[in-house]
C-alpha cells in the first residue's frame, strides 16, 4: 500500500510510492504470466491502494495504516464475497443482476409488442391522413379540403399508446432498481435534512393559495390539498431517514392514518348519498387503486404486500362496500323517511366495530383467514402474513372513525344544523369558538404526547385508539372558520391528485434498494442529484396517473355485459399469473 513520504523516518526514506508501484506491477505481471496460472488470472485487491491514499494521512509513522483503513478493507471484502450469496436487501454492491423470471420476460414481450403495434397503427393513420390532406385541383386550381381535419384516434390506438408509454416507464423502473446500473447511497438522518425541506414546501404551499369552488366541509379541493401536503411530508420523511427519530415517526403514523380516515369518509359518503353499489363503480375503484401495483409486482418481481398501503386501502374499501351493500342496503334516500333505518345503520357499525376488535386481538384467526390460497399469495411477505397483520392492526379503527364522522356530518348537514356559506363559521359563533379552542388544545396535546414517546412498541399499541384525536382536531381547525374553509393551496392539491402514484413510485425511482437507500443518478453532487431524480420522479408519477385514468375508461366499460366478459378475462389473467408464480417458486426451491 502507499506510504506518506513526508512522515517517514530517515531510515525509511528510500521507500517511495513510485518504487512501491513498480514492485506491485512486476509482481502482478509475474503472477499472471506463469504457465501454471495461465488459465486463472490472479485478482489483485487494488481498492486497498485507494483506501490507503485516503487514510495514510492519519498514520502515526507514515508507513503503517490506521485501523479505519483495515475496517474499510474488511467491509469491502465482505461485500465482494458475501453479498452475492446472502443477497441483503439493503446492499446492492457486488450483487449479480437477478435473472429475469418467466413473468418478467412475458411482460417485456407484451410491452415490446404494444410498442410495435402502436408504431404500425400510427404509421397507417399518418399515411391515410396525408392522402386526405388538402390538394390542388388541377382543373380549377383550387384547394380541396378533407372532410376530417385531424386524424381519428381509435380505442385500440389509445390502448397501445398507453401501454407503449407504460413500457418505457417500467424500463426506467427496472434500470433504476434492478439492473445495478445506478449507484445507491445510504440515508443519514439529521434534523435539518427533515425540517428545512418541510419549511420550503410550506412556504410554497401558502404562496399558491386560491378560493375553493365550494365551501363544504372536506370539499374536493380541500381533500386534495390535505393528501398533497401529507404526501410531500411523507416523501421527505422517507428520503431523510427520519424513522429513526421517534417523535417524527409518531406524527407520520398519524398522516398515514389520515389517508385511511379519508378512505372511510370518502367512500361512505359516496355510497350513502348515491346508493350506487354497481359492479362498474366497484371495478373502477379497484382498478385505479391496484393497476400500478400489479404492473410493478410483475416487472419488479415483488409481492403484492410489499406495497403495503395499496392492499390496506383496497381491503378497507371492500369492507366499506360489503358493510353498506349487504342486506338491508341503507342509504340516505331511504333513511330520510324513517329513523329506524338510521338505527339499522348503527347496528351495522356496531357489527363492523365488533369484528375489527375481535380480529385485532386474535392474531391466529387473522392469519388463518389470510393464509388460505390464493389470499396468501397476495398478503404474504417473506413466507408469512405477519407484516400484513402488523400494518392492518396499526390503523384498525381509523377507517371506522372516518365512516362515523361522515355519517354524523351528513346527518347534521341534512338537518341544516351547520352553516357552510362562504365566510360563515360552521356553527354559531360561541359553539365555533369553543370547538376551535378544544381542537387546538387536543392537537397540541397529542403532539406533546407523541414527542415524549420513549418506546416505539408501546406508542404503536396506543396509536390506533388516539390517532383520531389529532385527525379530528385538524379537520375542525381547517373547517370551522369560514375564511379558512373557503381557500385552499393549489400547489398541494396538484400533488394530492397524484398522491397514490407518488407513494408507490418512490419505492424504485426516488429511493432505491426497495426504499432502503437513495437513488444516485449523478454521483458526487448530492443536491443536484436529488433535484434531478425528484423532477423525473414527479413527472413519471403524473404520467402514470394519466395512463391509469385513460386505461380505466377503456378497460372498465359502463355496459354490464361487456364488463362481466372483461372480468372473466381478468380472472383468467390472474389465474395464469398465480400459476406462473407457483411454478416460479418451485423452481427457486
Amino acid at each position: 500500500d502507499p506510504v506518506y513520504e513526508d512522515m517517514l523516518s530517515e531510515s525509511r526514506k528510500m521507500i517511495t510510492n513510485e518504487k512501491i508501484d513498480a514492485y506491485n506491477e512486476a509482481a502482478v505481471h509475474i503472477l499472471n504470466s506463469s504457465s501454471r496460472n495461465s488459465k486463472a488470472k490472479v485478482k489483485v485487491f487494488s481498492v486497498s491502494k485507494l483506501i490507503a491514499q485516503e487514510t495514510i494521512m492519519k498514520s502515526a509513522d507514515g508507513l503503517h495504516l490506521p485501523e479505519s483503513s483495515r475496517d474499510m478493507n474488511a467491509m469491502i471484502l465482505m461485500n465482494v464475497y458475501c453479498n452475492k450469496i446472502m443477497k441483503p436487501i439493503d446492499g446492492s454492491c457486488c450483487q449479480p443482476q437477478p435473472p429475469l423470471t418467466l413473468i418478467q420476460k412475458l411482460a417485456f414481450c407484451f410491452f415490446s409488442l404494444s410498442m410495435i403495434g402502436y408504431l404500425i397503427i400510427n404509421l397507417i393513420h399518418r399515411n391515410n391522413y396525408r392522402k386526405n390532406k388538402s390538394c390542388t385541383d388541377l382543373e380549377s386550381g383550387e384547394e380541396k379540403k378533407p372532410a376530417v381535419s385531424t386524424p381519428y384516434i381509435s380505442t385500440l390506438e389509445m390502448l397501445l399508446h398507453s401501454f407503449c408509454k407504460l413500457g418505457l416507464i417500467m424500463t426506467y423502473f427496472y434500470l433504476c432498481d434492478r439492473a445495478n446500473l445506478f449507484m445507491k447511497e445510504n440515508k443519514f438522518y439529521t434534523h435539518s435534512s427533515f425540517f428545512i425541506p418541510i419549511v420550503y414546501i410550506l412556504v410554497l404551499g401558502v404562496f399558491y393559495t386560491e378560493n375553493t369552488k365550494e365551501t363544504k366541509v372536506l370539499n374536493r379541493e380541500q381533500t386534495d390539498e390535505w393528501k398533497g401536503w401529507m404526501q410531500l411530508v411523507i416523501l421527505i420523511y422517507h428520503i431523510s431517514g427520519a424513522s429513526t427519530f421517534l417523535p417524527v415517526y409518531m406524527h407520520i403514523r398519524v398522516l398515514v392514518a389520515a389517508y385511511l380516515f379519508q378512505t372511510g369518509y370518502g367512500h361512505f359518503s359516496y355510497f350513502w348519498i348515491k346508493g350506487d353499489f354497481g359492479v362498474y363503480r366497484l371495478c373502477q375503484v379497484l382498478f385505479r387503486l391496484n393497476f400500478l401495483v400489479v404492473v410493478l409486482c410483475i416487472v419488479m418481481d415483488r409481492p403484492y404486500q410489499f406495497y403495503y398501503f395499496v392492499p390496506l386501502v383496497t381491503v378497507w374499501f371492500m369492507i366499506i362496500y360489503a358493510t353498506l351493500a349487504i342486506w338491508p342496503q341503507i342509504v340516505q334516500k331511504r333513511a330520510n323517511g324513517n329513523c329506524l333505518w338510521h338505527f339499522g345503520l348503527l347496528l351495522k357499525f356496531i357489527c363492523l366495530l365488533t369484528c375489527i376488535y375481535f380480529l385485532s386481538y386474535s392474531q391466529d384467526m387473522f392469519e388463518k383467514i389470510f393464509s388460505f390460497w390464493p389470499l396468501s399469495k397476495c398478503f404474504e411477505l417473506n413466507g408469512n402474513v405477519y407484516e400484513w397483520w402488523f400494518r392492518w392492526k396499526l390503523d384498525r379503527y381509523v377507517v371506522f372513525h372516518g365512516m362515523l364522522f361522515a355519517f354524523i356530518y351528513l346527518a347534521l348537514q341534512k338537518r341544516q344544523m351547520i352553516s357552510e356559506g362562504k365566510g360563515d363559521p360552521l356553527f354559531s359563533e360561541r359553539v365555533s369558538n369553543v370547538l376551535l379552542f378544544i381542537s387546538i388544545v387536543s392537537f397540541l396535546t397529542y403532539s406533546i404526547w407523541a414527542s415524549s414517546c420513549k418506546n416505539k412498541t408501546e406508542c404503536n399499541e396506543l396509536h390506533p385508539s388516539v390517532s383520531v384525536v389529532q385527525i379530528l382536531a385538524f379537520v375542525l381547525i381547517r373547517n370551522i372558520p369560514g375564511y379558512v374553509r373557503s381557500v385552499y393551496s393549489s400547489f398541494f392539491a396538484w400533488f394530492g391528485k397524484i398522491s397514490l402514484e407518488l407513494f408507490i413510485c418512490q419505492y424504485h425511482i426516488w429511493l432505491a434498494a426497495d426504499t432502503k437507500g437513495i437513488l444516485v443518478l449523478i454521483p458526487g453532487y448530492p443536491m443536484f442529484n436529488v433535484l434531478v431524480s425528484t423532477f423525473i420522479f414527479v413527472c413519471v408519477a403524473h404520467e402514470i396517473s394519466q395512463i391509469t385514468n385513460d386505461l380505466a375508461q377503456i378497460v372498465v366499460p359502463k355496459d354490464n355485459s361487456t364488463l362481466l366478459k372483461r372480468l372473466l378475462c381478468v380472472a383468467g389473467f390472474f389465474s395464469g399469473l398465480l400459476l406462473f408464480s407457483a411454478l416460479q417458486d418451485q423452481s427457486r426451491h
